[in-house]
């Protein structure tokens, strides 16, 4: 198992936070389970009993009979030790009929501290968000990190080998132990992506129509980084003999951007300071996923770091847009948490002098004076005007 530090620590942060629901959201297999597993051996360590622990993974077979809220309520409940902190781990809630009844009643209870997980946006909506509305802390989990990736190898050298590696071998957790092995990781990768297509998409909206869904899954993938909109897919549609009308493509859209295996970046006018309405880009879980759902297509590089650039920008909490300065475009508006913005453009190589330009130029025309980088494979120092040049790698590893 690969220990990731910085969601552990967040999560030891709320124990004993007993008013607040602890609310772990990501893709499958990211790694929420596992990281239960380390807080608990954390709380284990430090004087918590094992009768004090109740922990279920609603995806095991074994707890088939939980999956109803009343039943599931009455399990934990006759299980809890009096006078003591209870801790309850609830893996995969989404899977229990009506969950959010056991949630909010087990939460009320002043000697349970209650963790759950779930790899669907719809676990925060509807009357789950209604009734434990101000009273919950959402973490949201993704997959390796360039930085978490190295840092779970023996040889930590050779960074942009590592880095083909990360891209090809995809960024999930579990694949780091096939080795390599390309079979073993398209196999993996085919049965997470059925998992999340079928289980978080498909059963979801209750989707029939399953090939319009994967053309435009195609589609998405194929278009990482480029301004899209829901016009553009249905014309690409149509032109490849699939009708579609543009409500279903909204809810494909919706569907795959809840299961968190695709994300939608708006568009924000520098200069005027608001958010735009139209053509948003979007951006997906994982690289390596791509590559085997495009077999392996290596084009669009360009829009690769971009996907990876965005993807860390999420691990490391910022708010994140697409920046339109006049006519020219920055990759990203980044805010932090303590409200700082940050200006990031993305690019392979500038040792073009045309590309140099075309990348330096819309960052040059910002002027205040939050910081600008440049962000590329170059190792050679291209900083221009208090626009600070940085190798990917390198701010990766940071």
């Amino acid at each position: 198992m690969i220990e990731r530090p910085t969601y552990l620590k967040k999560i030891i942060s709320y124990k004993d936070t007993a008013q607040l629901i602890k609310v772990i959201v990501g893709i499958r297999r990211c790694g929420k389970s596992t990281l239960f597993e380390f807080y608990q051996e954390y709380l284990l360590k430090n004087k918590i009993t094992k009768k004090q622990i109740q922990s279920i993974n609603f995806e095991d077979k074994a707890n088939h009979h939980l999956l109803n809220w009343e039943s599931l309520h009455d399990y934990i409940e006759t299980r809890l030790i009096k006078n003591k902190k209870n801790y309850i781990f609830l893996d995969e809630i989404q899977n229990v009929k009506d969950f959010q009844k056991a949630v909010d009643s087990l939460h009320l209870k002043k000697n349970v501290d209650l963790y759950i997980t779930g790899s669907n946006a719809y676990l925060l909506s509807g009357e789950l968000a209604t009734m434990i509305s101000g009273r919950y802390v959402e973490i949201k989990m993704f997959p390796l990190s360039f930085k978490e990736y190295v840092s779970a190898l023996e040889d930590k050298t050779n960074l942009p080998e590592k880095f083909n590696a990360y891209l090809h071998n995809s960024s999930f957790p579990y694949t780091l132990n096939f080795n390599g092995d390309r079979a073993q990781i398209n196999d993996y990768l085919d049965s997470l992506y059925n998992a999340v297509i079928l289980k978080d998409v498909i059963q979801k909206k209750k989707i029939s129509d399953v090939a319009r869904l994967e053309k435009v899954i195609t589609f998405m993938f194929d278009n990482i980084g480029n301004e899209t909109s829901i016009n553009n897919i249905k014309k690409q549609m149509e032109n490849d003999n699939f009708k579609i009308d543009v409500q279903t493509i909204e809810n494909y859209l919706s569907a795959l951007i809840s299961s968190y295996i695709l994300y939608r970046v708006g568009r924000y006018d520098i200069k005027g300071k608001e958010l735009l309405k139209t053509n948003d880009k979007y951006y997906i879980a994982d690289i390596g996923l791509r590559y085997y759902l495009l077999n392996n297509t290596t084009r669009d590089f360009g829009h690769i770091l971009e996907n990876i650039v965005y993807l860390e920008l999420l691990h490391r909490g910022y708010k994140i847009s697409i920046g339109k300065i006049g006519k020219k475009e920055v990759d990203f508006v980044a805010q932090n948490i303590d409200g700082r913005v940050e200006y990031y453009q993305v690019s392979q190589s500038m040792m073009d002098p045309k590309t140099f330009d075309r990348e330096i130029i819309p960052l040059d025309n910002i002027k205040d004076h939050n910081p600008k980088f440049l962000l590329t494979m170059d190792y050679a120092d291209l900083s221009h005007n208090g626009i600070r040049q940085i190798n990917l790698l390198n701010w990766l590893m940071n």
